[in-house]
């Protein structure tokens, strides 16, 4: 114990006046990124909006729910244990990179593929529905797994390659993307992004004393409202209309294994979210140490394990995670009572409707911004917490990003038929452009974190170590789990393969091979000529 930590008398309060501002900090998170997976699949894939507030987020919120009431009570206990009062609990939350990951490469796609497939809209949204409840019941598997082995996966990759693998979904996704539907109402959007910048990256004071991102979300949808009712708003303003708060209790449901099929072939994409959000957990459970509060690493992932798969049975589509902001709320007075609140008001909130009537009225270009400054805060820390001379290969592992941003848009921009002629056609010169693109972009978090892990390798002068993760990658792409060469990604057998796409996937297997065995000999002549150097007969 701290030798200045205050000393409690009695039992430890449920409330602190700190408890309000660390509630509002962690409901605006929460309900920013709630806001924005509504935006991504009602906004931008058209997917019914009664699925989306009437099944998936019930059980995503009391996920919050269960998450946030158990980090309370590990607080409270940590207090009694210790007879200190200035015990902060850990924030949860749904994780901002891997909730719209979700949403913007797991669940939309997927809808569409479901509609391409011949279903109606609802049957489209409900096999969606059940392929996310799937993915976060394998997520929360996976976490369980790994919370009693987590700290061994963060000694085998480098920092900078598990950081600088979402750092790509970051800028390029979720930095991208959502600043197209920030612009798309300029005035709004670019306002709105610019107080977030000027609160949360400027660190400048707003003359009014309320919690910065709270006053960005009033004040852009203020102006939003009022340019729109003015007729001087972007085209296509309309007043939302009013939806009854309609109470939907997140039961458990079977549901989530119709969806395990589908959900299974977007392992590539599932397996790195889970094992991002282990890694997290470790990060803020030694920031929390850091900060007085010693936490057992093994509970706090435990607990959000177990939050993340109560969401998956209950109707859930996003995983839950510690947030690393912990000292940040010690720093505002908040103790114990703050998550309990913000569980409350999120977990029951959703069931009664009120968080779903919240996030409709919340506007498209005041919800991006927060995303786009989520991806410049994501990217940034993951430059400042790994070493200098690895930066290089964390801008390397951004690329396969670029690819799958490219593979997303292209179905809108080109046409099915000329589509398909561009990625088979062959032109004398290699592969075919586009299916470099696609088979690029297929698998590319687990591609970029072996691309980062390998580059840090030989800069570190490990280059067997380079070669290994080169040949791992080179077994992964023949199996599908990266570079997938079939047209959803998914995985398969190497020898299932004929034609083109079998000629595609050798072809980067057999790169990863070839690379690697250069840096086996490379690493075999370098230590030749160490010896030979210290060989007093040379």
């Amino acid at each position: 114990m701290p030798a200045s930590a205050p000393v409690r008398s009695g039992p430890p309060r449920w409330f602190v006046a700190g408890d309000l501002n660390g509630f509002f900090g962690l409901v605006v998170d929460n309900l920013s990124i709630l806001g924005f997976i509504a935006m991504a699949l009602v906004g931008i894939f058209q997917f019914p909006a009664e699925v989306v507030f009437g099944r998936m987020f019930p059980g995503t919120a009391f996920g919050v729910l269960v998450g946030n009431v158990l980090y309370t009570w590990m607080a409270r206990r940590l207090a009694r244990r210790t007879g200190r009062d200035d015990v902060t609990a850990m924030p949860l939350g749904l994780d901002a990179p891997t909730s719209i990951g979700m949403a913007l490469l797991v669940l939309g796609p997927a809808f569409l593929a479901f509609k391409a497939q011949g279903l109606a809209p609802h049957d489209a949204a409900i096999a969606t529905w059940q392929l996310g409840m799937a993915s976060l019941v394998i997520m929360g598997v996976l976490k369980v797994i790994l919370s009693f082995f987590g700290e061994a996966v963060t000694r085998a990759l480098p920092r900078a390659s598990l950081l600088g693998s979402i750092a790509g979904i970051a800028i390029v996704l979720m930095g991208f993307l959502p600043l197209l539907e920030t612009l798309r109402s300029p005035i709004v959007g670019f306002v709105t992004l610019g107080l977030l910048l000027y609160v949360l990256i400027a660190k400048r004071r707003l003359p009014i004393r309320a919690p910065g991102v709270l006053v960005a979300f009033v004040f852009g949808t203020i102006l939003y409202y009022g340019l729109g009712l003015a007729g001087l708003g972007a085209p296509g303003f309309h007043v939302p209309e009013w939806t009854a708060p309609q109470i939907v209790l997140p039961w458990p449901t079977l549901g989530f294994i119709d969806g395990l099929p589908t959900a299974l072939t977007y392992l590539p994409l599932l397996l790195p979210f889970g094992l991002l959000m282990v890694v997290g957990g470790i990060n803020v459970s030694e920031s929390a140490r850091a900060a007085g509060d010693d936490y057992r690493t093994r509970d706090i992932l435990l607990v959000e394990a177990v939050a993340t798969l109560v969401a998956g049975f209950c109707g859930g589509v996003a995983q839950t995670t510690p947030y690393i902001g912990q000292p940040a709320y010690k720093h505002m007075g908040a103790r114990s009572g703050y998550t309990l609140l913000t569980g409350l008001f999120v977990g029951v909130g959703g069931m009664l409707g009120v968080i779903s009537g919240l996030v409709q009225w919340l506007p498209l270009a005041v919800l991006a911004p927060i995303i786009v400054y989520v991806a410049i805060d994501i990217t940034t820390q993951a430059f400042q917490a790994t070493p200098r001379e690895h930066a290089g290969a964390m801008v390397l592992g951004f690329l396969p990003s670029v690819a799958y941003l490219l593979a997303i848009k292209a179905p809108g921009w080109i046409a099915p038929e000329q589509l398909a002629a561009m990625t088979t056609t062959l032109d004398g010169h290699g592969l075919p452009e586009l299916a470099v693109i696609f088979t690029l972009g297929n698998g590319f978090i687990i591609t970029s974190m072996l691309w980062i892990a390998a580059v840090v390798a030989m800069i570190d002068g490990r280059l067997l170590r380079a070669s290994a993760f080169l040949l791992v990658a080179a077994a992964l792409t023949l199996f599908g789990l990266i570079h997938s060469v079939d047209p959803r990604g998914g995985i398969y057998l190497p020898w299932q393969l004929a034609g083109l796409p079998k000629i595609i996937s050798w072809q980067f297997a057999g790169a990863y091979v070839a690379l690697a065995g250069l840096l086996a000999l490379l690493s075999l002549l370098s230590l030749q000529k160490d010896q030979g150097r210290h060989d007093p007969r040379s």
